[in-house]
């Protein structure tokens, strides 16, 4: 009897640990902690392709997260993408005229908007729109275009 209620506890114990790693290891892959942060500013970006970007998805600069993604629409005028980001208000003095592309971190890994900083006196604020963008190159697109291009040159390099 001793001995079971000894089991049936080491058992408890090991699933709850179980599910505290889990619950860990969720929280450490999404980056749960930029969700809650509200401070900021937002600036938007029209993209002609944003491939499979995602809301929440990292902006960075020279590698360094200073913001997310907070919303992705279609523009009825243009059908264009809207990207709209929130920039973490320590980065508040970003040149208006960076470059915003959409890259993928790896070849097959998850899709993000990179800022490249311009040479502005000005900088970017609440409500700004990055005028210059680089849309998501999208690898299906580069795959077919090598196989076109190799079969129209009759698989000759």
């Amino acid at each position: 009897m001793r001995q079971t209620r000894s089991i049936e506890i080491s058992t408890g114990l090991f699933i709850i640990l179980g599910f505290c790693a889990l619950f860990f290891l969720a929280t450490q892959t999404t980056n749960i902690k930029a969700y809650g942060e509200t401070g900021g500013y937002e600036v938007t970006a029209t993209f002609t392709n944003v491939g499979g970007l995602k809301v929440r998805a990292p902006v960075t600069m020279a590698g360094v997260d200073v913001g997310r993604v907070t919303a992705i629409r279609l523009d009825p005028r243009t059908f264009n993408a809207l990207v709209t980001m929130r920039i973490v208000s320590k980065f508040n003095e970003i040149p208006d005229d960076s470059t915003a592309a959409i890259l993928t971190s790896g070849l097959l890994g998850e899709q993000y908007v990179g800022l490249s900083p311009g040479g502005s006196e000005s900088f970017l604020k609440n409500g700004s729109k990055i005028q210059f963008t680089q849309p998501a190159i999208i690898l299906e697109n580069l795959i077919g275009q090598f196989l076109f291009n190799k079969a129209a040159s009759g698989g000759k390099p």
